[in-house]
């Protein structure tokens, strides 16, 4: 993996995998489920979303080949850690890729994936992203309008790990123009220049 947003996922995944089976080593099943949940939620809300126009195609192939192999490699984790407690699904999902049961897979280990990642990568830069949406949303403008420049304003030791994920945030925010870096104590967007998408004519 050479993209810092995907290492970062998957340093993430490390962790869940650590904590989920220490609930199980420990019979706390609910706090193993909580752990896959919370982030299986944040993997859809804010990673796909980032990765997506990437995981297409439309930036390089490397890039390309990269989110991809993020999103098998996180997905193949978290279907297994839901085994025990979603057989069903878990098991009609796991036969799309995979031949045999996935109740007979191993259960992951985090020797599996990379370890030179930082999760605060994933996380700062979905902070941005929702910082990106809510000024769209409070501009009564559509998810899809351009931002033709704004200001992300946040803690001065998240700005060198939101410019790791800058590419992949400018993708899914649909920033085209400049986007400055202001220090402060929450994350917001700023003095946002926002152009709606046109709605076709009836």
């Amino acid at each position: 993996m050479t993209v810092p947003l995907d290492r970062s996922v998957l340093a993430t995944v490390r962790e869940v995998i650590a904590k989920a089976t220490a609930g199980f080593e420990a019979w706390d099943y609910t706090k193993a489920l909580e752990v896959t949940e919370s982030f299986f939620w944040s993997f859809c809300d804010d990673y796909l979303e980032l990765v997506k126009d990437r995981a297409y195609g439309a930036q390089d192939p490397a890039g390309a080949a990269s989110a991809r192999a993020t999103l098998r490699l996180a997905l193949d984790v978290v279907l297994r850690l839901l085994a025990p407690v979603l057989p069903y699904v878990t098991e009609e999902v796991w036969r799309w890729t995979h031949d045999g049961s996935i109740h007979r897979a191993p259960w992951p280990q985090v020797e599996e994936l990379p370890a030179d990642g930082d999760p605060e990568v994933l996380t700062a830069v979905a902070a941005a992203l929702a910082a990106l949406r809510k000024a769209k949303s409070e501009a009564k403008v559509g998810m899809r309008a351009e931002v033709a420049s704004v200001t992300l304003a946040s803690p001065e030791a998240m700005h060198a790990l939101i410019a790791l994920g800058e590419p992949d945030l400018r993708a899914a925010g649909r920033v085209t123009g400049q986007l400055r870096y202001a220090v402060a104590d929450e994350v917001s967007a700023r003095d946002a220049d926002l152009i709606p998408v046109e709605r076709p004519s009836s």
